[in-house]
């Protein structure tokens, strides 16, 4: 019979590796047996000379967050870009926004860091704890749900009894659908092309973001290198002109971003490979079941306004590790469901109102009539002029 560990996280990327180090920092006595299962077998690098095309736009709060878990020292000696701006515009009108850190006496809004900077950080810091067990190399297969424990299978054949099983296994979470979570989701007849952009001009500290009735266009800004500008793209469109973007080659998909971008930063000289994926939106109608918890990705699939949504996964981590580590002090067991029922109280209005907020940009930047066109430039101009509720804005945006 295998032995019972407390944990299992199934997912060991930006949210689960997070998770991971949150809940073994503080069990302070190093009671708590951690098990992290990842499919990958190594750290996620890329080259010195190359941009990893997966970028997050960290808020202040989950600068905060990885301040806290001892990581952000590691993080910042390597690339990372702090925003002072935000700039936002109508791609169909007149309207336009413009944030400013320094309205909230800030020096900054946030930072856009390659997703393997951050998760690399994250790994190095796992092996700091004795507590947890990184199982590499290894997909979940099946979950059974016994009285206070559940098994799981993985494929290396292994069977692993948990008092708590996390699922952090990102939007195709398989723990999720072997546990058949319910779930709400759609599909946008859309799709996300990312890539790394070289441009003739710097791109001021700045986040740029142009919506289309087409999809959002955001250039998010890295570090120099060697003196050459660069920006991560998020480029969304309808299906038929992400493909018609993806077929092009490099020469015209770069003439075909700066055109869409109205050449804010001059010409677009370089772009690296283009990637491409559909856009879906996904939120599990509860985020708990009887010792199974989902976070992340897993429970709540935002779309990609700005790389915003690990900060959501962030929050996520930070509050289950606390209910767990409460639950320790307070010798509750972790097959309890008071502990899930907290964690999903916290978190699930909160992801939802502001997968609720996306979905309405969405879908008024989607449509083309006249009064919306009107509506959404007296609006951006309205709130580009009323300090007060910017401030509120940017705070919020922020995480403070």
């Amino acid at each position: 019979m295998p032995e019972t560990v407390d944990i299992t996280i199934i997912g060991a990327g930006l949210v689960g590796a997070s998770l991971a180090c949150a809940i073994a920092q503080q069990d302070a006595e190093k009671k708590l047996r951690i098990n992290l299962v990842d499919a990958s077998n190594d750290l996620n690098e890329f080259s010195g000379e190359s941009f990893d095309p997966r970028v997050v736009a960290l808020t202040q709060a989950s600068q905060h967050f990885l301040t806290e878990l001892g990581v952000w020292g590691d993080i910042v000696t390597q690339r990372v870009c702090a925003y002072s701006q935000m700039h936002v515009w109508d791609g169909e009108g007149t309207g336009s926004i413009h944030f400013d850190s320094a309205e909230v006496a800030s020096s900054h809004l946030g930072h856009i860091v390659e997703n393997s900077v951050v998760l690399n950080a994250l790994q190095r810091k796992l092996s700091a704890y004795s507590q947890i067990e990184f199982i590499r190399s290894a997909s979940l297969l099946d979950v059974h749900r016994q009285e206070s424990t559940t098994d799981i299978v993985l494929n290396q054949g292994e069977c692993v009894v948990t008092r708590l099983l996390i699922g952090a296994d990102g939007a195709q979470s398989r723990v999720r659908d072997l546990a058949n979570f319910a779930t709400r989701e759609w599909n946008y007849g859309h799709k996300a092309i990312v890539t790394t952009a070289q441009t003739e001009l710097p791109h001021q500290f700045t986040a740029w973001q142009r919506f289309m009735h087409t999809g959002p266009l955001a250039f998010l800004p890295l570090p120099d290198v060697n003196g050459k500008h660069f920006c991560s793209i998020v480029w969304s469109a309808e299906d038929s002109l992400a493909d018609n973007l993806m077929a092009m080659n490099d020469d015209d998909f770069c003439r075909a971003l700066e055109k869409a971008f109205e050449h804010r930063l001059g010409k677009v000289l370089h772009c690296a490979p283009r990637f491409i994926y559909p856009l879906r939106q996904r939120h599990a109608k509860d985020y708990m079941q009887p010792q199974i918890a989902l976070v992340g990705d897993a429970s709540h699939n935002l779309l990609p306004l700005a790389c915003q949504g690990v900060n959501l996964g962030f929050l996520d981590a930070q509050v289950l590790a606390q209910e767990v580590s409460r639950a320790q002090q307070r010798s509750i067991s972790l097959d309890d469901f008071s502990i899930l029922r907290r964690y999903q109280r916290q978190r699930l209005g909160h992801n939802l109102s502001m997968m609720s907020a996306m979905e309405g940009f969405k879908q008024l930047f989607a449509n083309r009539s006249l009064s919306a066109n009107w509506l959404r430039n007296f609006g951006m101009s309205q709130l580009d002029s009323t300090s007060a509720i910017k401030k509120l804005i940017i705070q919020q945006a922020m995480g403070i």
